[in-house]
């Protein structure tokens, strides 16, 4: 076995290879850019090796700088991760060259496979029904408009050389395939040094599903069931499954069967994932092969008890495999949710900043339930602009679908997250939502459930209710603490009131607390009553509570008269007041919030690239107005309506920060 592995990645799987390798009792070395230089992974490797300036073009996917930290650490192996250089084939020959192990498939299964145009030839060929598409490389935006109108629209554009919804777009018509052709093309070549593009049609009504391959050297092959990643946001999955909620056991094994028998005409050794859209009755497509380990590998380890990362290691040191199909059981359920540095209340774009609180959940591994939490980042640690935004991958397991799913509430209603925006709120949302609740997703569910995008969610009456109760249990402790602090009683004086009032979503609840050694009972005017308990204490930022003896997680904030609550996706100003300052209250009048409705702000901290018009030009609705380049992503800012261009405050290779003024009008 090896002794010593570099691992050519950084962020949270870099530090997931680590784990592995250090239960194997094998020595990690760490590589990191400038901005990694107090990253997690490099402080959990054994040693680590700085390899240049934080743009991945500058360092982490620069051949000749690895092979010197493989050099200078004298590591045996290297394990790519994702992303990267986890499926360039120039890559696996230098190290071959070197006399060092490629944790990974061999070269020929890589140019096979990990590029999309020659994956689907290969499939075609082998009698696997692809997706419709152009599978020749396209020289230029004009040759991927002609392509895409005889293809017919809608149609995916594609990095051939990409991966994690990086270089790819969809487009609906001419316009829309001119300008995603160019932004694919900057984004293959920024992020994968590879430019070449295709075009395929998309499916409108698809689900993704996965099927997770192992392969060795000595020509067994197994799969070990499949993934649902139907939820997805540009192109990226967000929600990951395993099992899917919509196979049946026959359709599963031909998938699995049929993505081995493709593994193993290239070829195939090591971990690796067979990609399909399949359709409302069960019909699957071949869409690509991922040649490397993929970043919903959790929920698959979850669900068979096989350690992928261990396994890679394993076949890389040319062992045989050590489980045969027949071994392959699928336990339970588990779901992923991928945390990610963006705002979902501004269209899901970037964000970037420090960490100043990051708590995650506990960690549990019972027979009951798991909550398992992959991360890269730690409280006080910088986000960086230079990479994906994706800073942890919560995942919960249960013997159900149901109770992984509750699991999983509990859990992101416990993730401390603050210093950026994050998604936190719409992944709260997402699981509770009736669609993704009964199983019935699409890859669409994303853009047909939340089409205005995402501006948060409104809780159900019987929720609010409970947070009601809680709060108003929480506000008596907090008057019990403000009183015994100033003086006004002492502990064996209770005399904080019972009546108050509870202002919540526009509604408004008068109570009466009745309050015990073990808890408060709270009774609504309408007659209902809600038992109440837990241990928080004023300044706490997270409230685990019980209302009738159901869990109830509450991030808690302080503001003037109440609380800031934040739970199951919702965010809400909740007040407390005593009844005669609930009638004052209420005649108080509404602040509106300022008028930037003749401006064009930046919605994310980022790079304008591009400016597409000048003061005085007259604008569309819908025009390109400029770009703006974040996190290896380019995004298009468009006119929301008709009107004249008045000043441009910015200017091509300006940094901008949120909300800074792009541009005014008229």
């Amino acid at each position: 076995m090896f002794s010593k592995i570099l691992i050519a990645n950084r962020g949270e799987i870099a530090c997931r290879v680590i784990k592995t390798a250090r239960k194997m009792g094998i020595q990690t070395v760490a590589i990191y850019s400038d901005a990694d230089r107090l990253a997690l992974h490099v402080q959990m490797a054994d040693e680590a090796i700085h390899i240049g300036p934080p743009p991945a073009n500058q360092s982490y996917i620069v051949i000749d700088k690895v092979l010197e930290a493989i050099k200078a650490s004298g590591a045996q192996a290297v394990h790519p991760g994702y992303g990267f250089l986890s499926e360039n084939a120039r890559f696996a020959e230098a190290l071959a060259k070197n006399g060092v192990a490629f944790i990974g498939p061999p070269v020929g299964a890589i140019e096979k496979m990990g590029d999309k145009i020659t994956s689907k030839k290969i499939a075609q060929e082998a009698g696997v029904s692809t997706v419709p598409g152009y599978m020749g490389l396209i020289e230029d935006a004009d040759e991927a408009v002609k392509i895409s109108g005889q293809i017919g629209y809608p149609v995916m554009i594609k990095a051939s050389a990409g991966g994690g919804g990086k270089g790819m777009r969809i487009a609906w018509n001419d316009d829309e395939a001119r300008e995603g052709f160019q932004s694919s093309k900057n984004e293959a070549a920024n992020s994968f040094g590879d430019d070449r593009i295709f075009i395929e049609k998309f499916v409108t009504q698809p689900r993704h599903i996965e099927i997770q391959v192992l392969c060795d050297a000595h020509g067994n092959g197994i799969y070990l069931g499949e993934r649902e990643c139907s939820i997805q946001r540009r192109n990226q999955k967000v929600v990951e499954e395993a099992p899917s909620p919509f196979l049946d056991e026959a359709t599963r094994r031909a998938m699995g069967e049929q993505a081995v028998a493709l593994a193993q005409a290239v070829d195939y050794t090591s971990a690796g994932t067979v990609e399909f859209i399949v359709d409302g009755d069960k019909n699957f497509y071949f869409l690509e092969m991922n040649t490397r380990l993929q970043v919903e590998h959790p929920v698959t380890e979850l669900i068979t008890g096989v350690d992928l990362v261990e396994q890679m290691i394993r076949v890389a040191n040319g062992e045989a495999l050590s489980i045969t199909q027949d071994d392959v059981k699928l336990n339970g359920w588990a779901i992923e949710n991928r945390l990610y540095a963006e705002d979902p209340y501004r269209g899901f774009l970037p964000s970037i900043g420090r960490l100043t609180r990051y708590r995650p959940p506990a960690e549990v591994a019972e027979a009951t339930h798991v909550v398992r939490n992959d991360t890269g980042v730690y409280e006080g640690g910088e986000i960086s602009m230079y990479y994906d935004p994706m800073i942890a991958k919560l995942c919960t397991w249960a013997p159900t679908r149901a109770e992984a799913i509750e699991r999983m509430r509990v859990a992101l209603d416990s993730f401390e997250v603050e210093g950026i925006g994050h998604n936190l709120p719409f992944l709260s949302a997402v699981m509770d939502h009736p669609i993704f609740v009964d199983g019935t997703m699409t890859t669409a569910f994303i853009a047909e459930q939340y089409p205005d995008g995402f501006i948060g969610v409104d809780l159900p009456e019987a929720e609010l209710h409970r947070v009601a109760a809680a709060c108003a249990a929480m506000h008596r402790v907090a008057e019990i603490r403000r009183a015994r602090v100033s003086g006004r009683m002492d502990n064996h004086e209770r005399k904080v009131g019972e009546h108050w009032n509870v202002a919540v979503q526009g509604h408004s609840f008068d109570v009466t607390i009745k309050a015990d050694r073990d808890g408060s009972t709270i009774r609504f005017d309408d007659g209902q009553t809600l038992r109440v308990s837990g241990d928080w204490t004023p300044g706490d930022q997270l409230a685990i509570m019980s209302v009738n003896d159901t869990p109830l997680v509450l991030k808690v904030g302080k503001i003037s008269g109440g609380f800031r609550i934040r739970t199951r996706g919702a965010d809400l100003k909740v007040h407390v007041r005593t009844p005669r300052q609930a009638e004052l209250a209420r005649l108080m009048p509404e602040k509106l919030p300022p008028d930037t409705s003749r401006m064009l702000l930046c919605p994310m901290p980022g790079l304008v690239v591009k400016l597409n018009v000048a003061a005085g030009d007259e604008v569309q609705e819908g025009q390109a107005l400029c770009t703006v380049e974040a996190m290896k992503m380019e995004n298009i800012l468009r006119a929301e309506r008709k009107g004249v261009v008045a000043k441009i405050n910015a200017a091509e290779g300006d940094s901008l920060a949120v909300d800074d003024v792009i541009m005014e009008f008229e």
